[in-house]
Formats: C-alpha cells, structure tokens, sequence
C-alpha cells in the first residue's frame, strides 16, 4: 500500500483539472458530460490500469476557483496512484480501493488546508470478472441498469474533506453484458421547476427509460432530461454525468 507524507505548503496560485477524454475499451463503453459552463467543483477521470478501468466522480464543495483548485490536485493523486495500487494482476481491489480512498480524502484536506466537504465516487471495473469494485464516499448512489431493473450502489463511507482518518468499505457489484452503470452530481437532484425537485426519482426514470446505445449518449439523455424538467438551461449548480456501458452478448 502507498503512503504520503503531507503537504507543507499550497501553491500560491489556482490551478484547474486537465481537460478528461473518456477511454476506448474492447468490451466497455464509458462517457461524461457537463451541462454548460462548470460553476463549482464537479469533477470526473478515467485512468486505465492494466485491464482494468479505474474512474471518478467528485462534487467538492465551494466556489470554482477554490473548488477547482482542490480538484486538480485530487486528479493529480489519482493519476498517480492508481496506476500503483492496480496494475498488478493479482491486485485485491477491494483493499486497493480503500487505500485510493483514503489518499484523495487527504489530498482534499491537505489542499483545502482544513475541511472541505466533498463527495466522491470511485469506481474500478474489471473487464475479466465482469464486476464494479466501488467506494461511494457520502456520493450520490450509484445506478446500474440490466434485465432485473435498476439497483443503487449506496454510500459506504463518509465524504472526503471531512476527517483525516475516515475509512470507507469497498464492495463489489456485478455489471453484466447489456447493462449500465449511471453517476450524477447533485445538480441534476437539485433541478427544480414549480417548487418540485428532479430528484433520484427523475434520475431513475430518466435512465429507465433511455434508448441511447453509448455511455456518452446516456449521459446528455440524463442532462437533458434536467432540462426538460426546469424549462430552462439548469443555472443553479454543475449539472454532471458519468455512465460505463458494457456490450451485450
């Protein structure tokens, strides 16, 4: 397992994550989107490790200079770690993904310079097994779609930003040829028209009923449902989306 001494100093001045292009794999499909211009901390990356597909989506709290500032020294850790912590063919993923956890959990303290809530989800997909290793840190919960329906993938930890020794479970969840796996920022929940909320309700209909045959396709149905919903472009938070779809048989 790695280990990391702490920062002692922050740079002077604010940086922002380095632009992400979603990965092209033989037997996985994987997109992001943001809906518009970003207004605060919503970030997502893919990093292929091995066979494997190791990717995130965090929602740090504050205003974009800042929030963006944390950010790209998180997409920094994980760039580097993961290919560390996963390459390895014989890799526990579960043990991998806790020791990913607690580094970025880190990164986001040491980088804020105090607390700075930040959900965030990891995610490892192992083409091999057919199966999604996760750490859902105080995120919005997972969803992944195949024949029996639609089944969450719900927190299992506190979000990052929060303690510095805050440990976070790593289950395991089966993603089977034909299925799909769907994130979202809390934006799309907050979407709001006539005093209702989009909500998980809308997220769950919205993917339930989606015919798009690409991850990313997934994604802008998922944006632009929020937008139908609001009648208007969503301007109240990052509106964001990340999905993985697996090949059917």
């Amino acid at each position: 397992m790695l280990t990391r001494k702490p920062r002692k100093s922050r740079p002077s001045t604010f940086r922002e994550p380095a632009p992400v292009e979603a990965p092209r794999l033989p037997d996985l499909d994987a997109g992001a989107a943001y809906h518009g211009d970003r207004m605060g901390g919503d970030f997502y990356d893919f990093v292929i490790a091995g066979r494997r597909l190791i990717f995130t989506l965090v929602d740090i709290s504050g205003r974009r200079p800042r929030a963006q500032h944390i950010a790209a020294a998180v997409q920094d850790e994980f760039r580097n770690a993961v290919p560390k912590l996963f390459s390895s063919a014989t890799v526990n993923e579960a043990l991998a993904m806790i020791e990913l956890s607690l580094l970025l959990n880190r990164t986001v303290l040491q980088t804020a310079n105090g607390v700075c809530h930040s959900p965030a989800f990891l995610g490892c997909f192992n083409p091999e097994l057919g199966t999604v290793c996760y750490s859902n840190a105080g995120h919005i919960p997972g969803l992944i779609r195949d024949d029996s329906g639609i089944r969450e993938l719900p927190a299992t930890g506190l979000p990052f930003g929060l303690f510095s020794h805050a440990t976070h479970d790593a289950p395991m969840s089966a993603l089977a040829p034909g299925a799909s796996l769907l994130l979202v920022s809390r934006g799309v929940l907050e979407g709001r028209c006539r005093g209702d909320e989009f909500g998980m309700d809308g997220v769950r209909e919205t993917f339930r009923q989606a015919k798009a045959l690409t991850a990313n396709r997934i994604c802008v149905e998922i944006l632009d449902g929020v937008t139908r919903f609001m009648c208007a472009p969503p301007t109240h938070n990052d509106v964001t989306a990340l999905a993985l779809l697996r090949p059917g048989t």
